[in-house]
C-alpha cells in the first residue's frame, strides 16, 4: 500500500513537497510515477522516476515539480515550486512493485492540492 502526504492549501507561487510510502511485506519497488486529477478532469501523469533514478516529466511540470525517491524508506517525492492555480488537483503516486515473484502496479488513495490565486 502506498500513502501520499503533504498536500494542502497554498498561494500561487509557493511551494509543496509531496510524499508517497509503501508499508507492508517485502518487495521491490520499481518505477515510481506521479499523476494528478483535476475536478473534471481526466488524470494527468506528471512524472516518473526509474529504479535507477532516471527522470521523465511532462511538459506540465517541467522545469517547477522534481520527482525523486529513497529506496531505503520506499519513498517517492514530488517537489512542487512556482505552483500556480491551474496546479489545483488530486494528487496521487503509482509505482511497479515486485511481491512474491511477481510485478505489479500500486496505487495511493491521494493527497489534495489547492493552489489560491
Amino acid at each position: 500500500q502506498f500513502v501520499e502526504s503533504g498536500g494542502g492549501l497554498v498561494r500561487a507561487g509557493e511551494s509543496l513537497s509531496l510524499s508517497c510510502t509503501a508499508s507492508g511485506g517485502s518487495f521491490r519497488i520499481g518505477d515510481m510515477r506521479w499523476y494528478r486529477q483535476a475536478p473534471g478532469n481526466q488524470r494527468e501523469w506528471l512524472a516518473t522516476i526509474s529504479h535507477d533514478g532516471i527522470t521523465n516529466y511532462a511538459d506540465s511540470g517541467k522545469g517547477r515539480f522534481t520527482i525523486s525517491r529513497d529506496d531505503s524508506k520506499n519513498a517517492a517525492y514530488l517537489q512542487m515550486n512556482s505552483l500556480r492555480p491551474e496546479d489545483t488537483a488530486v494528487y496521487s503516486c503509482s509505482a511497479d512493485v515486485l511481491i512474491r515473484g511477481t510485478w505489479g502496479t500500486y496505487w495511493g488513495q491521494g493527497t489534495e492540492v489547492t493552489v489560491s490565486s
